[in-house]
């Protein structure tokens, strides 16, 4: 006799064609909603600059290329200068974050040492510290470093493995990887270094363009911190550099910031397109184990 099969739950059974319709609707009209403000930046940077604010809508009634000039010339430097301050920066950081997490988080999902379940719990404690209770302390440090607008408190950090949520989100991704690989790199001879090197590390693509491209996004979009250590204008960033353009006491230059940040937007989604292969792949496996 054939056993009936079980009703699917009403979560995971199949919607109908229109409700199918509708649900793609509701999410184009929310993705319309989130690019609003983009394409409204898009377009005030194309408009002269008296008619950002008296025409509000998308469509300008005249085009001009002159904020984006008037923009790229308009503070001490020009605006490629902070371009390369940024990009300085965020490869530094990028390239700190991938080695000293993925080293972190080696030792955390396959060595042994002492104290390394509570070691691990202080680093994951240390996520849910909010960045502003040690920005005090760590401005003293820094201070008394004589590191004041200079890069390094922005870098240093990074290679002494900081960035707890990137460690956990690799240890996460080691742990998936099955321990027979290391044993039989171990009969063969290879150590710890050559176990991470030419095993462990090529399997963990995903997770370090997710570490890399996550990276790039924070420090590249970052105000705060590099508007606290880099006061000089010779230091600013792109981040920083933008802020030069609002004017709280006099005429602010809408029309040129609005097209600098543009510019500014093209590094941010090259990098994301280039390596959201690798980031879709390694949001979808770091949680398993």
């Amino acid at each position: 006799m054939a056993t009936r099969s079980k009703p699917l739950p009403f979560l995971f059974r199949p919607l109908p064609r229109g409700n199918r319709l509708l649900k793609h609707l509701l999410l184009i009209g929310f993705g319309l909603v989130m690019l609003y403000p983009l394409l409204w930046m898009i377009s005030s940077s194309l408009k002269p600059e008296e008619l950002i604010f008296r025409e509000p809508g998308l469509w300008p009634s005249s085009v001009t290329l002159d904020n984006y000039s008037e923009g790229w010339t308009a503070l001490k430097h020009s605006f490629g200068y902070y371009l390369w301050n940024s990009a300085v920066i965020t490869g530094l950081s990028v390239l700190a974050n991938l080695v000293a997490c993925s080293l972190a988080a080696y030792a955390f999902a396959r060595l042994d040492f002492p104290l390394k379940k509570i070691w691990f719990a202080v680093m994951l404690g240390s996520i849910m510290l909010p960045h502003h209770v040690t920005v005090v302390p760590q401005y003293i440090v820094f201070a008394e470093l004589d590191w004041i607008n200079t890069i390094w408190p922005l870098i240093v950090p990074k290679f002494l493995a900081t960035d707890a949520f990137f460690i956990f989100l690799m240890v996460q991704f080691i742990r998936t990887l099955p321990r027979e690989l290391d044993e039989a790199a171990a009969i063969d001879g290879a150590g710890y270094w050559r176990v991470f090197l030419q095993v462990i590390l090529p399997l963990c693509m995903p997770a370090l363009a997710t570490t890399g491209i996550f990276t790039f996004i924070w420090t590249w979009n970052d105000f705060f911190s590099q508007n606290l250590y880099l006061t000089n204008s010779d230091n600013l960033t792109v981040a920083v550099a933008l802020r030069q353009f609002l004017d709280s006491s006099g005429e602010s230059s809408w029309g040129p910031m609005f097209a600098m940040s543009i510019v500014s937007l093209g590094p941010i989604f090259g990098f994301f397109l280039a390596g959201q292969k690798y980031l879709i792949r390694g949001l979808a496996t770091t949680g398993l184990k």
